[in-house]
């Protein structure tokens, strides 16, 4: 990350296990803690590079995704507010480079605690321990869910839950049939063949750049089978 700033607010509070840490440990975590704000858009980090400071976000979105070697991509998960980056951690605890990039969706805020402190607090706070080993394994768990919506699940359910998740309640969604094979980890032209299924049954319509849910509840219940 870059444009790093000091901040003297007490960002632990946004993170129910830090918040709980012994107040000397949080005052040293905040003294050698910086925090950034990046635009939308910023590659926070990507394949190869090295991480120098764990991340905790504290506002916006960030978008982990795979790029593979013929250039397909899949989003992978999502930080949001309150949250670690899991593959941050694990890059940490391994001293390995990323193998995948983040891209910050929205403007993002978030907090960087250097190697060298995560290491400190990791080998001598128990509650500091507990707090990224929780976050990582519940991480870990949506990841093989991940595995198994790629390789197992039929593409209109996928791509009938992802409309649904994307929409946030509105029936109007801002996307391209490029985004959602991104999203789902499939061909553009797979996507493509099952929107226009979609659309031929009424459920959604299409237009450049957009796609309107006519029946959320049709897609709702493909999604739920």
């Amino acid at each position: 990350m870059t444009s790093m700033d000091q901040t003297t607010d007490d960002w632990t509070a946004r993170f129910p296990g830090l918040a709980r840490l012994e107040r000397p440990i949080r005052d040293h975590l905040l003294a050698r803690s910086r925090v950034t704000n990046l635009p939308e858009g910023s590659i926070i980090f990507g394949p190869g590079n090295s991480p120098e400071n764990m991340l905790f976000l504290l506002d916006g979105t960030v978008r982990v995704q795979q790029v593979s070697d013929t250039g397909r991509e899949i989003v992978l998960y999502r930080i949001h507010a309150g949250e670690s980056c899991v593959l941050t951690t694990a890059c940490l605890l391994a001293y390995d480079d990323y193998s995948a990039e983040g891209i910050a969706e929205t403007p993002v805020r978030a907090a960087a605690v250097p190697r060298g402190i995560f290491d400190e607090l990791v080998a001598t706070s128990p509650a500091f321990r507990n707090f990224v080993f929780a976050a990582f394994s519940k991480r870990i768990t949506d990841l093989f869910l991940v595995i198994d919506e790629v390789a197992f699940q039929r593409i209109d359910i996928r791509l009938a839950q992802k409309l649904v998740e994307l929409s946030a309640g509105r029936d109007r969604l801002e996307t391209t049939h490029q985004k959602l094979s991104v999203e789902l980890g499939t061909a553009r032209e797979v996507v493509s063949r099952q929107l226009q299924e979609f659309q031929r049954r009424g459920w959604i319509e299409q237009a450049r750049g957009t796609i309107t849910l006519l029946d959320r509840m049709a897609l709702e219940r493909l999604g739920e089978d």
